[in-house]
Formats: C-alpha cells, structure tokens, sequence
C-alpha cells in the first residue's frame, strides 16, 4: 500500500478546494524551538507542502536557550492572532521545558495536530475536531485503497497518545466500525492477538518486531514506526518477511509517513473553516 497515491489525492483535493473558493487566506504557524537537525526537516517539510497547495505559513523559530516563560508567549500570540488558524508545536521540546504547559495554550479549533487535551477530548466523544495527523494519515490509507473496516477486527501495538491511543479510538468510531484491541508492551502471547487480526498497525518504533508469525493470511499490515539503522530507515514490521502472507503492507519509508504532512494540511483547512473561513 504505496502512501504515495494518498497523499497526492489529499493535497491535490485540498488545492482545488482552496482554488474554488478563491484562495481564502488560510494560516499555518509552526514553533520550532532548538537547533534539532530532524526537528528543522520536518519543520521545512510542512512549510514547503503548505505552500505548494495555497495555504500560507509562517515560522516562529526560538533558541534552545528559549526559556518556559519566552516559548508560553510565542504559543499565545499565535493563539490570539485571528490570521493564525492553525498552530503547531514542533515536538520533541528541549527536555528542560514542560510541553504540556505549552500545548494548553493552543485553542482547540487551531490545534491541527491534534496533541491537546481537548482535542483528545472530542475524539473520545465523538465532537468535530482534530485528529492526530499520524493516526488521520492510517485511516486514509485504509479507505483509500479500499480495506474494509466495518466488523473488521484491528490490533494496534502501542498505546502512546500520538499514535496508539487516538487511532484506537478512531478505528471504533461510528462509520468506521472496527473491533480494536489495542496491545502493548504488557500484552500477553501478542503473536495470537495479532494472528485474529484483519488490520494490524504497529507503531512501536522496534524494528522488525512484527514477523510472519504474527499474520493471518491476507491480513492488513500498516506500518507507523521508525528505526534508524545502520542500513538506514526501516519499519517495525519486517517487510519481506511477510511477503505472500499478508493481503496488504505499507512500506517504510514510502507508506504512512507520507501521510503525516498531508493531513496537517487536510486540519488546517478544517481549522480555518472552524474559525469561520468560507470553504466549501
């Protein structure tokens, strides 16, 4: 399941909606705090995609020197600019600053992605909202290429809050209707979890921890986590060894990472209609 095809049906369809409605400013601001070399490509990443389909953005960048108090201002001047739709915090902070403290300050309609306690919140109760982009991007490559969800069942390995968590809560929602177990380092015999599965999704981060025996044959396997390795990036799932079991993989690089950035793109356009931007 190439991530590839997705993502350009994404920001294809969000440019010709923008297009329509004659290009509305819509606004994505990024912090970037620190001189993380990983942290400024992914930062650059997002602006570049944003451009490319009409919406503006624009870069708050602060020292790793920046204290508590300096990155709390930065956040709440882009919260209370009313030509800021969408805001997001570039993660991981340096480790001597409270990320939580941060991220309350982003008003949930501009939270696009979907970190916040609040947008959680509305995920679990079924309120319109942001989703996490990582856990938005799995359940676009699922209905893109036509997996069944309905009575599907799906494990998800890994229970963090940006990833394992929402996308549990989102593969059982209403209209999406999978039965989710969701598996963790504390799972007992999770090769027999998974062999009932019909959609696994790992994420992780081990590489190469989800093997043949862990498939049914014919099952779905999405791969969100990353590794870095002295061969380069690989996924947790060992692609090759799974090849003529599963129905479907997503590979790693080239499958969900892709997706990420293109629903940034897909809340902020949401956001900016929250916030009372006319697009059909």
């Amino acid at each position: 399941m190439d991530g590839t095809p997705v993502r350009d049906a994404i920001l294809g369809g969000l440019r010709a909606r923008l297009a329509a409605a004659g290009n509305p400013p819509v606004c994505l601001a990024t912090v970037l705090v620190g001189d993380d070399a990983p942290s400024r490509k992914y930062v650059a990443s997002k602006h570049r995609t944003a451009e490319s389909i009409g919406i503006r953005s624009v870069g708050v960048e602060l020292p790793a020197s920046a204290t508590q108090e300096d990155v709390e201002s930065a956040v709440a001047t882009l919260a209370a600019d009313p030509s800021v739709h969408g805001i997001l915090v570039q993660m991981p902070l340096p480790a001597r600053l409270d990320p939580e403290r941060v991220l309350a300050l982003v008003p949930v309609e501009k939270d696009v992605d979907g970190l916040t306690e609040a947008s959680l919140g509305r995920l679990v109760r079924s309120v319109p909202g942001h989703v996490g982009c990582t856990p938005l991007g799995v359940l676009r490559l699922l209905q893109h290429h036509g997996i069944r969800t309905s009575g599907a069942r799906a494990v998800v390995i890994g229970r963090s809050t940006l990833v394992g968590l929402p996308l549990s809560i989102l593969l059982a929602q209403k209209g999406i209707d999978a039965t989710v177990t969701l598996a963790h380092s504390r799972t007992e015999d999770l090769v027999a979890v998974c062999r009932d599965a019909d959609i696994i999704v790992s994420a992780t981060g081990i590489a190469h921890s989800i093997g043949a025996a862990h498939v049914k044959p014919g099952a779905t396997v999405i791969d969100v986590g990353i590794s870095r390795t002295a061969d380069g990036i690989v996924g947790d799932v060992d692609f090759d060894g799974i090849q003529g079991i599963a129905g479907a993989v997503t590979p790693m690089p080239g499958g969900t990472g892709l997706l990420t950035v293109a629903c940034l793109m897909e809340n902020t356009v949401a956001a900016a209609v929250m916030q009372g931007v006319a697009i059909p």
